[in-house]
C-alpha cells in the first residue's frame, strides 16, 4: 500500500527524497507535519512493544566512552542523543539520514553537543571524506528499504569498516510461529511496511558481498521479533 504526498510540488522536504520513500513512507519519515508528532519515545516505545530500552541498550553497549560512531539513519526518541552522550567529547558523533526532516530533528536533539553532527546522506552510497568510524549502526533501517537499499546500504558499511571496528545492525528478525506478535506485524507490515519481511527470510549477511571475510554475531529478542548483529573482521 502507498502513501502519496498532499503537500505542493515544491516543497523543500521533498527535494531530492527517493520514491520509495514518498510512495511509502511519506506518512511516517517525510512529510514534517506528521514527524512532528510522531518523534517522541512514547511512539517508538509503543511501537517497539515496549522492547525499546533493550534494544537501544543492545546498540549502546557497543560503543564506548570516546568512540567514533556513525549512525546511518535517524531514529525518533531520544536514541541521537543518548549516542551522542555516550561518546563524549573525546569521540565524535555523526547521524545522516536521506530526508531533509529527519536531519533537521536530529540537528535540533544535537543542539549543544559539539562533537555531534547531522549531514543529509543516502546511508547506500554516502562517503565520509576519509573520516573513520570505532562503530557504524544501523537502527531499524533496513527493514524499511528496498532490496537493493539493503545490499547498498550492508555494502556501503562494510567498505567504510576498519580493521579492528565494527558494524551494529539492530532491526527485525523473524518472530517465532508461537509468538503473537507476529500476526499483528503480519497485518503491518501488507499495508505499511512493505520491504520489511524481507528480513523474515534472509539473514543481513546475505546481503553481504564476502560476507566470509567478516564475523556475523547475532542475538534475538522478543522471541524472534527482533535481532542484533555485530559484524567484524576476522582478523
Amino acid at each position: 500500500m502507498t502513501k502519496k504526498s498532499l503537500l505542493p510540488i515544491g516543497n523543500p522536504y521533498y527535494e531530492n527524497v527517493p520514491e520509495y520513500m514518498t510512495e511509502v513512507y511519506d506518512w511516517a519519515y517525510v512529510n514534517p507535519r506528521n514527524a512532528g508528532w510522531l518523534d517522541n519515545n512514547w511512539v517508538v516505545r509503543i511501537l517497539l512493544f515496549f522492547n525499546d530500552q533493550r534494544l537501544m541498550r543492545a546498540y549502546l553497549n557497543e560503543v564506548p566512552e570516546g568512540a567514533r560512531v556513525w549512525q546511518v539513519a535517524h531514529v525518533y526518541g531520544e536514541l541521537v542523543r543518548r549516542v551522542a552522550r555516550k561518546v563524549g567529547p573525546k569521540g565524535a558523533f555523526l547521524v545522516t539520514d536521506i530526508t531533509p526532516v529527519q536531519v533537521e530533528h536530529a540537528l535540533a536533539k544535537l543542539a549543544g553537543i559539539d562533537w555531534a553532527r547531522a549531514v543529509r546522506a543516502d546511508a547506500g552510497d554516502y562517503s565520509p571524506d576519509g573520516e573513520e568510524f570505532d562503530v557504524i549502526c544501523s537502527f531499524f533501517l533496513l527493514h524499511e528499504v528496498p532490496e537493493a537499499k539493503k545490499i547498498a546500504v550492508v555494502s556501503n558499511m562494510l567498505r567504510h569498516l576498519a580493521k579492528g571496528k565494527k558494524l551494529v545492525f539492530v532491526d527485525y528478525y523473524n518472530p517465532k510461529p508461537w509468538q503473537p506478535i507476529r500476526y499483528i506485524l503480519k497485518v503491518v507490515n501488507h499495508f505499511l511496511e512493505p520491504f520489511a519481511e524481507a528480513l523474515w527470510k534472509k539473514e543481513i549477511r546475505d546481503y553481504a558481498d564476502d560476507a566470509d571475510r567478516y564475523v556475523w554475531r547475532q542475538k534475538t529478542f522478543f522471541a524472534g521479533v527482533y535481532q542484533c548483529v555485530v559484524v567484524e573482521h576476522k582478523e
